[in-house]
């Protein structure tokens, strides 16, 4: 009996959800700008920490200068880095954003392209940094993220 309950509550402890996205309804909604106000992580398993990913593509770094472009390219690349730990958008837990010249026109197209990356919302909660300028010349965005990884 005793093998049989600590063979559900493992089984149950590997099905359960391991984040949790808060968006307390008192505080405005902030899923139509693409994220989540808080999560947490309550199982075991590991952070994955990513550093900034550019606009730039390859092993090249080419760099468009279209910020439309390179937003959907630091996207692809935070996917690419996560595609290595066998992760999904859903597993990222935190991003942060930094745009360079920030405007409206700029958030209205990260919202448009984090939509198309995240299509099982909920978003993981985001921080977003207007600055003047990034680590090379010609980069418009970049974005960092830490994921979670559940042990199995």
């Amino acid at each position: 009996m005793r093998h049989l309950l600590l063979s559900l509550c493992s089984l149950f402890a590997f099905n359960a959800k391991a984040q949790t996205f808060k968006n307390p309804e008192s505080l405005f909604d902030p899923t139509p700008y693409g994220f989540s106000h808080a999560s947490s992580v309550s199982a075991t398993g590991e952070l994955i920490y990513i550093s900034g990913q550019s606009g730039g593509l390859g092993k090249e770094h080419l760099l468009s200068n279209n910020f439309r472009e390179q937003t959907q390219v630091a996207l692809q690349n935070i996917v690419t880095v996560l595609d290595s730990y066998n992760l999904k958008p859903q597993n990222l837990i935190k991003i942060t954003i930094l745009i360079v010249d920030h405007s409206q026109e700029k958030l209205k197209i990260w919202n448009e392209e984090i939509n198309k990356v995240w299509k099982n919302k909920p978003f993981p909660t985001s921080t977003l940094i207007p600055v003047p300028k990034l680590a090379i010349d010609g980069m418009l965005i970049e974005v960092d993220a830490v994921a979670y990884k559940a042990k199995k």
